[in-house]
Protein backbone atom coordinates (compact mmCIF):
# COMPACT_ATOMS: atom_id res chain seq x y z
CA UNK A 1 0.00 0.00 0.00
CA UNK A 2 1.24 3.45 -0.68
CA UNK A 3 -0.18 6.87 -0.21
CA UNK A 4 -0.39 9.07 -2.91
CA UNK A 5 -3.29 11.33 -3.06
CA UNK A 6 -3.90 13.62 -0.26
CA UNK A 7 -7.80 15.84 -0.19
CA UNK A 8 -7.45 19.21 1.57
CA UNK A 9 -10.26 21.40 2.03
CA UNK A 10 -10.21 25.10 -0.12
CA UNK A 11 -12.87 27.81 -0.10
CA UNK A 12 -11.15 29.34 -3.63
CA UNK A 13 -9.24 26.94 -5.41
CA UNK A 14 -7.53 28.92 -7.30
CA UNK A 15 -6.03 30.61 -4.38
CA UNK A 16 -4.95 27.65 -3.45
CA UNK A 17 -3.33 27.02 -6.23
CA UNK A 18 -1.49 29.94 -6.85
CA UNK A 19 -0.56 29.50 -3.18
CA UNK A 20 1.12 26.16 -3.55
CA UNK A 21 2.72 26.34 -7.01
CA UNK A 22 3.83 30.25 -7.14
CA UNK A 23 4.59 30.35 -3.47
CA UNK A 24 5.40 26.76 -1.73
CA UNK A 25 6.84 25.55 -5.09
CA UNK A 26 4.21 22.19 -5.19
CA UNK A 27 4.08 20.88 -9.09
CA UNK A 28 0.73 21.27 -11.01
CA UNK A 29 -0.07 17.81 -11.91
CA UNK A 30 -2.82 18.91 -13.41
CA UNK A 31 -6.33 21.08 -13.16
CA UNK A 32 -9.38 19.77 -15.37
CA UNK A 33 -13.12 20.10 -15.10
CA UNK A 34 -14.28 16.74 -15.95
CA UNK A 35 -17.67 17.91 -16.02
CA UNK A 36 -20.79 18.37 -13.73
CA UNK A 37 -19.13 21.83 -12.15
CA UNK A 38 -16.59 19.30 -10.91
CA UNK A 39 -12.80 20.29 -10.97
CA UNK A 40 -9.28 18.53 -9.72
CA UNK A 41 -6.20 20.31 -9.25
CA UNK A 42 -3.72 17.65 -8.05
CA UNK A 43 -0.08 18.81 -7.12
CA UNK A 44 2.66 17.69 -5.97
CA UNK A 45 5.75 18.60 -3.65
CA UNK A 46 9.36 18.39 -5.20
CA UNK A 47 10.62 15.32 -5.06
CA UNK A 48 7.32 13.10 -3.56
CA UNK A 49 5.68 10.28 -4.51
CA UNK A 50 2.44 11.70 -2.94
CA UNK A 51 0.43 14.70 -3.90
CA UNK A 52 -2.09 16.53 -2.83
CA UNK A 53 -6.14 17.60 -4.56
CA UNK A 54 -8.07 20.48 -4.27
CA UNK A 55 -11.06 21.46 -6.29
CA UNK A 56 -14.83 21.60 -6.40
CA UNK A 57 -16.38 18.49 -5.56
CA UNK A 58 -13.42 16.61 -4.10
CA UNK A 59 -14.44 17.48 -0.69
CA UNK A 60 -16.41 19.55 1.41
CA UNK A 61 -15.15 23.67 1.14
CA UNK A 62 -16.18 24.02 4.94
CA UNK A 63 -14.61 20.75 6.41
CA UNK A 64 -12.05 21.44 9.30
CA UNK A 65 -8.52 22.14 7.92
CA UNK A 66 -6.03 19.22 7.69
CA UNK A 67 -3.45 19.58 10.29
CA UNK A 68 0.12 18.08 11.09
CA UNK A 69 1.13 17.41 7.61
CA UNK A 70 5.08 16.46 6.66
CA UNK A 71 7.50 17.84 4.43
CA UNK A 72 10.57 16.37 5.11
CA UNK A 73 13.41 18.51 3.58
CA UNK A 74 17.35 18.02 3.75
CA UNK A 75 18.39 21.61 4.28
CA UNK A 76 15.63 23.19 6.89
CA UNK A 77 17.13 27.05 7.30
CA UNK A 78 17.33 26.45 3.05
CA UNK A 79 13.56 25.58 2.34
CA UNK A 80 12.51 28.43 5.15
CA UNK A 81 14.54 31.22 3.31
CA UNK A 82 12.91 30.65 0.33
CA UNK A 83 9.23 30.00 1.17
CA UNK A 84 9.89 33.26 3.28
CA UNK A 85 10.96 34.65 0.18
CA UNK A 86 7.68 33.96 -1.46
CA UNK A 87 5.66 35.63 1.04
CA UNK A 88 4.72 32.48 2.92
CA UNK A 89 4.95 33.17 6.71
CA UNK A 90 7.10 30.10 7.83
CA UNK A 91 7.70 30.15 11.60
CA UNK A 92 10.72 30.46 13.42
CA UNK A 93 12.97 27.01 13.60
CA UNK A 94 12.42 24.76 16.08
CA UNK A 95 15.13 22.53 17.11
CA UNK A 96 13.96 18.91 18.75
CA UNK A 97 17.09 17.52 19.75
CA UNK A 98 18.53 14.20 18.07
CA UNK A 99 19.25 16.27 14.76
CA UNK A 100 15.25 16.77 14.39
CA UNK A 101 14.43 20.24 13.57
CA UNK A 102 10.91 21.32 12.62
CA UNK A 103 9.69 24.93 10.91
CA UNK A 104 5.38 25.47 10.41
CA UNK A 105 3.48 27.11 7.80
CA UNK A 106 -0.55 27.47 7.05
CA UNK A 107 -1.90 27.28 3.84
CA UNK A 108 -4.57 30.16 3.22
CA UNK A 109 -7.75 27.68 4.56
CA UNK A 110 -5.69 26.66 7.56
CA UNK A 111 -4.55 23.33 6.54
CA UNK A 112 -1.45 23.53 8.01
CA UNK A 113 2.79 21.69 7.45
CA UNK A 114 5.39 20.90 9.36
CA UNK A 115 8.70 21.25 7.59
CA UNK A 116 11.00 18.30 8.65
CA UNK A 117 14.90 17.83 8.79
CA UNK A 118 16.22 14.85 10.52
CA UNK A 119 20.07 14.89 10.53
CA UNK A 120 21.68 11.56 11.07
Amino acid sequence: MRLELVPLPSSDVNRSRAFYVDQVGFHLDHDIEPGNGMRVVQLTPPGSACSIVIGVGISDPQAAPVHGLHLVVGDLDAVRRVLLGNGVEVSEVSDMGGGVRYAYFSDPDGNSWALQQISR
